[in-house]
This record gives structure tokens, C-alpha cells and sequence, in this order.
């Protein structure tokens, strides 16, 4: 049942000493205000790192390198060349994989035109699962499809900056063809980048051709540069990457133990880094600020110590007529509580109004980079704000409540 009797007794104390009431509060306003900016910058800088991680988060990548140990007769600093039969082979011994991508490239050096316009871009020859690899927005017709592959069809999938430089603004490119080394390739597909910055521009001036067709006409014969692999549902990427890399050295005749025959990239390794690194930040974040709000907790307790001496006389003719213990204690924990909650909230509120203005002028002004966008605030930290508010203020007056408890009446009526 509502006392308001005794509401209205706290906030006289309050109102009485506002400025002390005030500075006491600030601590626990700091603490949650911190807690909140800091937490959203962290948030932001994991949503500017994860923006632009358009690889699948448990994608192989593997290589080949020169041999550093002799192996059965091989001298070491050997070349290995992976081809089209280590692609078969992978398929049918390695059921860990759920997919397999073979990767060639051209360098820039490479030609490229349209009517009389004409530049330099990267060139990939890709199967159609690449794009269950990486992360790709085809704003414009398709991209390779399996039939490219198998028939050896001169198609191409261009980026975005590559239709700006080859084509005319009004020019539709799809159907239209476009020319490598002299050899005509029909435009099938338009992408844009997932990404922002500099790996955007990377990304839109590139040309994907089908890999196989990359064999034939640039007489690579059945040469592959590189595998790309996404593992099996539950299947860690690092046994993948260890199958993968067993097999090829038995097929290539590589000792074992030769760690330098062989490069890869595990992308899932470097994923965990990041989220074990974004983590970190955010326990860094928890611990400055509820080292402040301890701050602010003692403060508080402080002041209602100050309070009960204050009132012992008040406390005294109280338990003489009668009052519990309970009453008491409950009648100290509620005015911590008001104190902590106000000041606790105020910080919640003006630490999430501010992260959301920034996020808001970066959206609108297109503030975003390529390390911090999108800063925010869950859900689940303002309920664990909350509550750790609640926790605080219910000890900084337990305590204190406990002491007014033990006030001996007969001693407390005498107190002047």
C-alpha cells in the first residue's frame, strides 16, 4: 500500500539538502553516463569493423608457397601448382567442405575496353559458389553461373567503377560487350560493394570472369591460384584448413612437416580475434564504470549515515511508539534508492539521447568510416543498468538503514 506520509518525508530530506543530495548523486549520474558513451563507442567501432567483413565469417582460404624441406628426392624451394585434379580431389575425399571455390587472377596489368574508352582492372576467374564466400550485390543482371563454367562462355561480371570509366552514363552494359586482351566478353552482370572507403573502391573495379573460360583463353591449362572453402555446419574451419592442406601434400609429394609449402588464411581464427577483442572493450567499459558507480554508491552511503545521525532523535520517538526494525530500514533503503535511481536514469537517458544524436548525424551528414558506424546501445544494458542501479541503491542504505535499526530509543530521545 502507498505511504505517501513517508514519501513525502524523503523528499523534504532531499529538498532540504539539495546540494549535498546533488553532488552525492553525481557519482552514480557519472557511472551510468560513462557506462552508456562507452559501451556505444564500442558497439560503433564493432559495427564499422563487421561492415566491411563481407567474407563469410568461417571461410579457408589456402595457397601454395615454395617447399622448404626435400622430400622424396625434391630439392627444397620447390613451386607447387594446384590444378583442376586437386579440385576433383578435394570434392570427393574432404566431406567436411560444404563448399569449395577455385580462384584464378590477372593483374592489373591487363587491358580492358569498351568502344574507345579503355583501363586496367583486376580480373578473377571465379566459379558460381564464390559468391557464397563472399558477399556480393549484383545491382544489375546475374552473376556466373554454372553453365558459364562448363561451356566456357565468354561472360563477365563487372564492377560498378568499371561501367563508370568503360561505359557512357546513359549506357546500359548489360548485353553490351566489353574486351580483354583483344577477346570479347559479354557483359552478364553489375556489382556494387557491401563495403565502405578504399576497400569499396577496391572492390568495384573488378571483373569476374568464369574460371574455366580464365584457363583457356589466358593458356593457364588446368592451373588453379587458390582455393577458397566454407566448412560444413559444425565443423571448424582450422580442420578444413588442416584436411585440405594434408591431402594437397600427399598429392604434391610435400614432406608433412613443411609448414612453408603451403599459405591460408582462416577467416573464422580472425573473427574470434575480433569478438574477443570487441569483448574485451566492452568488460573494459563495465569495469571503469562500475568502479565509478562503487564510487557513487559509497558516496551515497556516506550521506545516509549522515542522514540517520541526523535524525536519531526523529529515529528514536519512532521506535518508541512502536516502529519495526524492518520500517526503519526500508524507510533509509527507499531514500538511497530515490537518490540513486534519479541520478542513475538521467545518466541512462542522457547517455543514450547522446549516442543516438551521434548515430543520427552520422546517418544523415554520411559521417560513417571504415572503423566506426552505427553506434548503439542494447536493449539488455539499460535492463542490466537497471538493475545494478537497484542493487547499488538498496546497499548504500541497507547499511545505514541497519544502524537506525539499532538506535537504542532511551538514548536517541536524549539526543540533541
Amino acid at each position: 500500500m502507498f505511504d505517501y506520509d513517508k514519501w513525502q518525508e524523503i523528499f523534504l530530506t532531499i529538498r532540504k539538502h539539495k546540494l549535498r543530495t546533488a553532488l552525492t548523486a553525481f557519482g552514480v549520474f557519472w557511472g551510468i553516463f560513462m557506462l552508456v558513451i562507452l559501451l556505444g563507442a564500442g558497439t560503433g567501432l564493432e559495427n564499422g569493423a563487421m561492415r566491411d567483413f563481407d567474407i563469410a565469417k568461417n571461410a579457408v582460404f589456402v595457397w601454395t608457397q615454395r617447399t622448404s624441406i626435400p622430400y622424396q628426392g625434391f630439392k627444397p624451394g620447390r613451386a607447387v601448382h594446384l590444378t583442376n585434379d586437386d579440385f576433383a580431389a578435394i570434392q570427393e575425399r574432404i566431406p567436411e567442405i560444404a563448399i569449395v571455390s577455385p580462384r584464378n587472377a590477372m593483374g592489373v596489368g591487363i587491358t580492358i575496353s569498351h568502344d574507345s574508352e579503355s583501363a586496367s582492372f583486376r580480373i578473377f576467374g571465379d566459379y558460381p559458389q564464390f559468391r557464397e564466400v563472399k558477399a556480393m550485390q549484383i545491382s544489375e543482371g546475374r552473376y556466373i553461373n554454372s553453365l558459364d563454367i562448363r561451356q566456357k562462355r565468354k561472360v563477365a561480371v563487372i564492377g560498378r567503377r568499371v561501367v563508370e570509366v568503360l561505359f557512357e552514363a546513359d549506357e546500359n552494359p548489360i548485353g553490351d560487350y566489353i574486351r580483354i586482351s583483344g577477346v570479347h566478353y559479354k557483359v552478364v552482370g553489375v556489382f556494387d560493394s557491401q563495403q565502405k572507403g578504399e576497400n569499396a573502391i577496391n572492390d568495384v573495379q573488378t571483373v569476374f570472369i568464369p574460371n574455366t573460360t580464365m584457363q583457356q583463353v589466358f593458356n593457364q591449362g588446368n592451373t588453379i591460384g587458390w582455393f577458397a572453402f566454407i566448412p560444413q555446419d559444425g565443423v571448424p574451419a582450422i580442420t578444413v584448413e588442416e584436411k585440405v592442406k594434408t591431402l594437397l601434400a600427399k598429392r604434391h609429394k610435400i614432406h608433412p612437416d613443411d609448414r612453408q609449402a603451403f599459405g591460408s588464411a582462416n577467416v573464422e581464427e580472425q573473427f574470434k580475434s575480433m569478438q574477443a577483442l570487441f569483448s574485451g572493450i566492452r568488460g573494459f567499459s563495465w569495469l571503469v564504470a562500475i568502479g565509478t558507480i562503487i564510487a557513487g554508491m559509497v558516496g551515497v552511503g556516506n550521506i545516509m549515515m549522515i542522514i540517520v545521525k541526523e535524525r536519531t532523535r526523529e529515529i528514536g520517538i519512532r521506535k518508541s511508539v512502536g516502529a519495526k526494525p524492518f520500517s526503519l530500514i526500508m524507510m533509509v533503503v527507499q531514500e538511497s534508492l530515490i537518490i540513486t535511481g534519479v541520478a542513475g536514469y538521467l545518466g541512462l537517458f542522457l547517455g543514450v539521447a547522446l549516442i543516438e544524436l551521434i548515430s543520427f548525424a552520422m546517418s544523415e551528414f554520411n559521417l560513417e568510416s571504415s572503423f566506426f558506424a552505427q553506434p548503439e546501445i542494447n536493449f539488455n544494458v539499460a535492463v542490466t543498468a537497471m538493475v545494478v542501479l537497484a542493487i547499488v541503491g538498496t546497499i548504500a542504505g541497507v547499511i545505514p538503514g541497519a544502524k537506525a535499526a539499532r538506535v537504542n530509543p532511551v538514548i536517541a530521545l536524549r539526543d540533541e
